[in-house]
């Protein structure tokens, strides 16, 4: 059984987000597949979702989905500011960029 997370219309930029998404998924009535862009926020003391239809998935082609968890740190304005890098990054290896996870630091 999975908790249900609440809808809400509004994110306001200098609120704390929880995390922050831009994903491809099937439009509601299965009318072709669209890029949304995902906060959660909190709304008395619950995640809340935000969401925005940001158009066609073909409008989007080649910009690659993302997950920013933001863990309450970072405002909605921030998060967009780095949703825009993100998506215009167009040099980041996904398989460099695990890899740097892996360097130890101490060598």
């Amino acid at each position: 059984m999975s908790d249900i997370i609440v809808a809400t219309l509004t994110a306001k930029p200098d609120e704390k987000a929880w995390t922050y998404q831009e994903v491809h998924m099937q439009s509601p009535g299965s009318r072709g597949f669209r890029r949304y862009r995902i906060i959660l926020v909190n709304r008395d003391g619950n995640l809340a979702e935000y969401r925005e239809d940001m158009g066609s998935v073909r409008k989007w082609r080649g910009v690659r989905c993302f997950n920013i968890p933001s863990l309450w740190e970072h405002s909605v304005a921030e998060l967009l500011d780095l949703a825009d890098y993100l998506r215009s990054e167009t040099e980041i290896d996904l398989k460099d960029w695990s890899e740097l996870d892996q360097v130890n630091i101490s060598s």
